[in-house]
């Protein structure tokens, strides 16, 4: 699958490296050193994946997450230097959709920037269609997510999420089976980072938040969604 691919990678030698694996795969690949040069050619040319680190001059990755989530569900793959889990969890709570600590290897990168791209595709015919529990209706067609009828953003993580919970309501699904869905590749070290997912969905599909009775915790084991209260 040739796709087009932006880069914000302000070390040129990163960059480049990243450039010649991406390229390698068939992909169109453009490259940029800041932020800023990153919002503006993603507000110019939307791509089909942002590869995107942290510490960038003049607006970080961090920074730029969260005013590309504002209007944009472009995937986000998240890189950085910080291997600590509260920096992990912090790009997810932003809204990245994966994370890779540097140093990596480039097939990593590759099996991550694959998982992204064929998420990214859409689902095939016999997953879309409109998914309706309760008050709530997932459109994976349209990838569009509705509370009482009031449309709500979410993430590309965040909606996969919940797709697969609305196509099976009732299952208690463990974090780790939720993690295929929203990463595409299994890694204990981020199975929190489903956590963060599912207290941003708390805010947007909840009544209360604080007592949910949609995306129920099943303690011991993981979340189920349910029709919710009358």
């Amino acid at each position: 699958m040739c796709a087009y691919l932006l880069v914000a990678e302000d070390d040129p030698g990163q960059a480049e490296g990243l450039r010649r694996y991406l390229a390698a795969e068939g992909h169109h690949t453009v490259v940029v050193h800041d932020g800023r040069a990153a919002l503006d050619e993603v507000r110019r040319r939307p791509p089909d994946l942002l590869v995107l680190d942290v510490m960038m001059p003049g607006l970080d990755g961090l920074s730029l997450t969260r005013i590309l989530r504002e209007k944009s569900d472009v995937p986000i793959l998240m890189l950085t230097a910080r291997s600590g889990e509260d920096d992990m969890l912090a790009g997810f709570a932003g809204g990245a959709d994966d994370y890779l600590t540097k140093p990596y290897s480039p097939r990593e990168l590759l099996a991550r920037t694959r998982a992204l791209l064929r998420r990214g595709a859409g689902r095939d015919s016999t997953e879309a269609g409109l998914l309706q529990l309760g008050g709530l209706s997932v459109d994976v067609s349209r990838h569009e997510v509705r509370v009482d009828g009031r449309q709500v953003e979410c993430t590309r993580g965040e909606f996969a999420l919940l797709a697969a919970m609305a196509e099976e309501p009732e299952r208690v699904f463990t974090r780790a089976q939720l993690l295929k869905h929203t990463n595409g590749v299994e890694r204990d070290s981020v199975e929190r980072s489903i956590d963060v997912h599912v207290l941003n969905l708390r805010r947007k599909i909840e009544p209360d938040p604080r007592r949910p009775s949609r995306l129920v915790t099943v303690y011991g084991v993981g979340y189920k969604l349910t029709a919710g209260t009358a």
